[in-house]
């Protein structure tokens, strides 16, 4: 992969809280027009990736770019190409779903008219729900807000954590079409997920993660034909065909994690 293409560019990420080694000498780029996919368990690190991303975290050693801009060296130029939602995103109670698009246009600049809010409306199908305060749509409908705020200022990268966490099977498919209509509209996406549906229907590529170091990155499809003969992978397949979970599980260990 080409690095001066990336709009996103870590290298030798680390991060440390206190004497614990969370993310450890990471690196990966994700391409305009690419969706990519961290994949791991609980604690794995993925999270504190993103959190080194955002600059919510300092991270001890490493570089992280963003649309050619060092996070360090040029933080508001990197963040401002950034739209990121988080796995569980709240808004000011009292705001309805009208004023919450309002609140952060202004935020970030953007001009919004009442045509832009309608036509934002029609697009994420909340409508009815204009008038709604954010404690009162559902889960999908909270989500598919939660996206739309994301990329109001139309950033070139947009960070997803977990976003379809929770999500009935139609909500999920939706947000996934969101998703893919980011990608189409050439901006990168990264986001995490526990799901090798998700992983398998919408990433381009995708890094499995554990105890903060990558163990690999490939396509979906690519990562299962590499692996789809080796013994660990065939011991925990269930059914004789081998999925991407299949070859998840077998190089990050059958263990809970907490």
């Amino acid at each position: 992969m080409e690095i001066s293409q990336s709009l996103l560019n870590v290298e030798n990420l680390s991060v440390n809280y206190g004497n614990f080694e969370a993310v450890k000498n990471i690196s990966f780029s994700v391409l305009p027009g690419e969706i990519f996919g961290l994949l791991g368990p609980n604690g794995a690190g993925k999270t504190s990736t993103l959190s080194a991303i955002e600059g919510l975290v300092r991270f001890s050693s490493g570089t992280i770019i963003v649309d050619g801009y060092d996070v360090i060296k040029n933080p508001l130029h990197a963040r401002a190409a950034m739209g990121v939602q988080l796995q569980s995103t709240t808004f000011q109670p009292e705001l309805n779903v009208v004023q919450i698009l309002q609140l952060f246009s202004g935020i970030y600049g953007v001009p919004l008219d009442k045509n832009g809010v309608n036509r934002i409306l029609k697009e994420i199908q909340l409508e009815d729900a204009a008038h709604r305060r954010f404690a009162q749509l559902s889960g999908g409908q909270q989500q598919r807000l939660s996206l739309v705020i994301s990329t109001i200022h139309h950033p070139r990268l947009v960070m997803l954590d977990e976003p379809t966490t929770g999500l009935d099977p139609q909500s999920r498919r939706q947000l996934w079409e969101r998703i893919e209509a980011i990608r189409k509209s050439g901006h990168a996406v990264l986001l995490t997920t526990h799901s090798m549906e998700e992983a398998e229907a919408i990433c381009d590529r995708i890094a499995i993660v554990d105890h903060g170091k990558i163990i690999t990155i490939d396509e979906p499809q690519a990562l299962i034909e590499k692996h789809r003969n080796d013994p660990e992978v065939i011991a925990v397949s269930r059914r004789g065909k081998i999925t991407l979970e299949d070859v998840f599980i077998a190089l990050t260990g059958r263990e809970v994690r907490a």
